[in-house]
Protein backbone atom coordinates (compact mmCIF):
# COMPACT_ATOMS: atom_id res chain seq x y z
CA UNK A 1 0.00 0.00 0.00
CA UNK A 2 1.30 3.47 -0.89
CA UNK A 3 3.05 5.41 1.87
CA UNK A 4 3.89 9.07 2.27
CA UNK A 5 6.90 10.59 3.98
CA UNK A 6 6.10 14.03 5.33
CA UNK A 7 8.67 16.49 6.62
CA UNK A 8 7.71 19.71 8.37
CA UNK A 9 10.58 22.15 8.85
CA UNK A 10 10.01 24.03 12.08
CA UNK A 11 13.10 26.24 12.39
CA UNK A 12 16.31 26.77 10.44
CA UNK A 13 19.54 26.94 12.45
CA UNK A 14 22.22 26.89 9.76
CA UNK A 15 21.30 27.61 6.13
CA UNK A 16 24.77 26.51 5.02
CA UNK A 17 24.15 22.99 6.34
CA UNK A 18 20.77 22.88 4.60
CA UNK A 19 22.42 23.99 1.35
CA UNK A 20 24.92 21.12 1.66
CA UNK A 21 22.00 18.73 2.18
CA UNK A 22 20.07 20.05 -0.83
CA UNK A 23 23.15 19.85 -3.05
CA UNK A 24 24.02 16.31 -1.88
CA UNK A 25 20.69 14.48 -1.55
CA UNK A 26 19.79 14.19 -5.26
CA UNK A 27 21.98 11.18 -6.13
CA UNK A 28 20.76 9.39 -2.99
CA UNK A 29 17.09 9.97 -3.90
CA UNK A 30 17.70 8.60 -7.40
CA UNK A 31 18.62 5.23 -5.90
CA UNK A 32 15.12 4.78 -4.50
CA UNK A 33 11.78 4.54 -6.20
CA UNK A 34 9.89 7.56 -4.90
CA UNK A 35 8.15 10.68 -6.12
CA UNK A 36 7.85 14.13 -4.59
CA UNK A 37 4.29 15.41 -4.38
CA UNK A 38 5.20 18.69 -2.67
CA UNK A 39 8.48 20.31 -1.70
CA UNK A 40 8.77 23.63 0.08
CA UNK A 41 6.11 25.40 -2.00
CA UNK A 42 3.51 27.92 -0.98
CA UNK A 43 1.45 26.86 2.00
CA UNK A 44 -1.58 28.22 3.78
CA UNK A 45 -1.94 27.18 7.41
CA UNK A 46 -5.43 26.08 8.33
CA UNK A 47 -4.72 25.16 11.95
CA UNK A 48 -1.78 25.18 14.32
CA UNK A 49 1.63 26.85 14.13
CA UNK A 50 3.09 27.93 10.80
CA UNK A 51 6.01 25.75 9.62
CA UNK A 52 8.84 27.14 7.52
CA UNK A 53 8.36 24.45 4.86
CA UNK A 54 6.71 21.11 4.11
CA UNK A 55 7.76 18.26 1.82
CA UNK A 56 5.75 15.15 0.89
CA UNK A 57 7.21 12.14 -0.90
CA UNK A 58 5.35 9.06 -2.14
CA UNK A 59 6.75 5.53 -1.81
CA UNK A 60 5.26 2.19 -2.84
CA UNK A 61 5.07 0.95 0.76
CA UNK A 62 6.04 1.91 4.29
CA UNK A 63 8.85 -0.64 4.08
CA UNK A 64 10.20 1.09 0.95
CA UNK A 65 10.08 4.47 2.72
CA UNK A 66 11.85 3.07 5.76
CA UNK A 67 14.50 1.41 3.57
CA UNK A 68 15.24 4.82 2.03
CA UNK A 69 15.30 6.65 5.37
CA UNK A 70 17.41 4.02 7.14
CA UNK A 71 19.88 3.58 4.27
CA UNK A 72 23.47 4.47 5.08
CA UNK A 73 23.60 6.71 1.99
CA UNK A 74 20.65 8.80 3.14
CA UNK A 75 21.72 8.91 6.77
CA UNK A 76 25.15 10.24 5.76
CA UNK A 77 23.56 13.13 3.85
CA UNK A 78 20.80 13.68 6.44
CA UNK A 79 23.39 14.70 9.03
CA UNK A 80 23.53 18.08 7.28
CA UNK A 81 19.74 18.43 7.50
CA UNK A 82 19.87 17.56 11.20
CA UNK A 83 22.48 20.30 11.79
CA UNK A 84 20.62 22.80 9.62
CA UNK A 85 17.11 22.79 11.03
CA UNK A 86 14.57 21.16 13.29
CA UNK A 87 11.97 18.99 11.57
CA UNK A 88 9.02 16.81 12.32
CA UNK A 89 9.15 13.81 10.01
CA UNK A 90 6.98 10.76 9.68
CA UNK A 91 5.72 8.13 7.28
CA UNK A 92 2.01 7.37 6.94
CA UNK A 93 0.29 4.64 5.00
CA UNK A 94 -2.19 5.72 2.33
CA UNK A 95 -5.70 4.45 1.79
Amino acid sequence: MTAYVIYIREQTYDQGELDIYVNSVGPVLEKFRMRFLAANGRLEVLEGPTPEAVAIAEFATIDAALAWYRSSDYQAVAQHRFKGASYRGFVVEGL
